[in-house]
């Protein structure tokens, strides 16, 4: 009885007092991941907005010599001008990636986690954005590519994002971190921690 008893106020404790930390922690982690998301969005159309409007028609603009340069060029295909047959499918795979990220946001604890997925959509939806609204029409819409290092396909801010992003979440998973902020057993037991969430 008494060892019943101890039990389960012990269960209770830990219960009920783990449960908001987790739902609290699920909510700032949340958090980053709109935050970065939003602001990484907003970055990316407002650069690719300013390099439409002053690139146009313009040589290539030097930045740091010859190793960074502005050069405006439009991509009907992905990230670093793949696919550019296949603007159609990109688009209709960029919109199933952006709720497959949106839903999976909705579980993330992990603060790594959530700025990875965050730049992930920001990147993608970037894109997208390019892709519905720019010409020659909704699906096939050229993406605006401006940034150009030597020897490297042209590129811009969604897909540093997307790298990045998928950069994050691949250094969660060699870390046996999951969304949930918890290790995997594996890992838990050569580390002797149990949960990775953070506080």
């Amino acid at each position: 009885m008494q060892a019943a008893r101890g039990t389960s106020v012990d269960s209770s404790k830990s219960g009920p007092a783990d449960h908001p930390r987790t739902v609290l922690t699920s909510r700032r982690s949340w958090a980053v991941f709109a935050v970065v998301a939003v602001v990484v969005y907003v970055i990316d159309q407002l650069s690719k907005r300013a390099a439409v409007e002053q690139l146009t028609d313009r040589d290539d603009v030097r930045v740091v010599g010859d190793l960074l340069q502005l050069h405006l060029t439009r991509n009907p295909g992905a990230a670093f001008s793949l696919g550019t047959e296949f603007t159609v499918g990109l688009s209709c795979l960029a919109i199933a990636a952006t709720m497959f990220v949106l839903v999976a946001s909705r579980k993330v604890v992990d603060r790594v986690w959530a700025a990875g997925l965050g730049a992930l959509l920001a990147g993608i939806t970037g894109n997208l954005t390019d892709r519905m609204l720019r010409e020659p029409g909704p699906f096939r819409g050229h993406v605006i590519d401006f940034l150009q290092l030597p020897n490297w396909p042209i590129f811009n801010v969604a897909d540093i994002a997307i790298n990045v992003g998928a950069g994050l979440i691949l250094l969660q998973v060699f870390r046996g971190i999951r969304m949930d902020g918890t290790r995997h057993p594996e890992d838990a037991e050569d580390t002797g921690d149990t949960d990775g969430a953070d506080a």
